[in-house]
């Protein structure tokens, strides 16, 4: 059974909620005798442009705060997105970071500027033999992994283990979740420029008229969708087993790694901080909770959420928390530390 601490607060205050975050950094490691490495990056979401209930850069600072005190460096690390947006190169990802306030620490877009840098870590299991995880990751051994609780149209919810899965993958490793490897062009946009083809380092992509893939050849490594500047080439998000393939990406990020997990509670929206549009809030913000288990701090979250709100909500994320907990992530039975009582 995993501890997770649990500081319930319903402040709306992020420089408060900073330093509840920095208290509960202080009361894992001490309690936990955790030896922090010279270089222990953090692992955030910097917010869509256009969405205002992402976590705010000012959120980090006592995490980042408590990290000096120990003479640990640091960085805010992140990988580029799979659909087209302000996120999907790593010169548009950091320009947006730097205008999100996410300046006090250097940036790692990790997966370089079109998510063609990534290394391979081996698994061998059921959905996946080998997961494409942001090569700079594979720099650091132990990350602060702080997620923003929320919603997600497929996943059920975002949480730790969905920012292992999809927070620390390449653009190609985004694909294999979501989709089934390999992107589409919609003939009807297509213009015929030709940047896909010269972009496209296995010869997959072919003009005929309009561009077209070939299957055969095609890769998933998804810059396609990246350099095509009308959006014309796509994926299918409707991916079989989505809830499993997080679960085993989710695995793969963690190998090796000594985390420590920080869910923030706050603007739980029904939709993730991908929308770049306004949302509210679902309810109440809930609080902070840190974990060293992944799948534990998710379940806590999860069964508090539901508890307040009276319902099922984001049940069907649970199905990733089984797997998880099946190819030993961590485990769904927790120890629930209250810091505030």
């Amino acid at each position: 059974m995993s501890k997770v601490y649990f500081y319930k607060t319903k402040s709306v205050d992020f420089i408060e909620i900073s330093e509840i975050a920095k208290s509960l950094l202080k009361r894992i490691s001490d309690e936990n005798n955790i030896s922090f490495h010279e270089n222990v990056p953090i692992k955030v979401h910097f917010g869509e442009e256009g969405n205002i209930t992402y976590i705010p850069a000012i959120a980090y600072e006592g995490i980042i705060d408590y990290l000096e005190s120990k003479n640990v460096r640091s960085s805010f690390i992140e990988t580029n997105v799979l659909y087209r947006g302000s996120r999907t190169t790593r010169t548009r990802h950091t320009k947006l970071a730097i205008e999100h306030g996410f300046t006090r620490l250097p940036i790692i877009i990790a997966d370089g500027e079109l998510g063609e840098d990534y290394y391979e870590e081996e698994i061998n299991k059921l959905y996946f033999d080998k997961c494409k995880i942001g090569l700079a990751f594979k720099d650091y051994s132990q990350y602060i992994v702080c997620s923003h609780f929320k919603g997600h149209v497929i996943a059920g919810f975002g949480g730790a283990v969905k920012q292992l899965a999809m927070g620390f993958s390449a653009r190609s490793g985004k694909m294999a979740q979501h989709s089934q490897m390999q992107p589409t062009v919609f003939e009807s946009q297509c213009i015929s420029c030709g940047d896909c083809i010269e972009k496209c380092d296995v010869g997959a992509i072919k003009l005929d008229g309009k561009a077209y893939i070939d299957k055969s050849l095609c890769i998933g490594c998804a810059i396609c969708i990246a350099v095509c500047n009308i959006g014309a080439i796509n994926h299918d998000w409707n991916a079989d087993h989505f809830l499993e393939k997080l679960a085993e990406y989710a695995y793969a990020a963690a190998i090796g790694k000594e985390n420590i997990y920080i869910n923030f509670v706050q603007n739980i929206t029904k939709d993730c901080d991908c929308f770049s549009t306004q949302m509210s809030p679902l309810t109440d913000n809930i609080g902070l909770l840190i974990s060293l288990d992944p799948v534990a701090i998710d379940t806590a979250c999860l069964d508090i959420l539901q508890e307040q709100i009276g319902s099922k909500i984001f049940d069907s994320g649970r199905k990733t928390l089984e797997y998880s907990e099946e190819l030993g992530l961590g485990s769904r039975k927790y120890d629930l530390v209250r810091c505030n009582k």
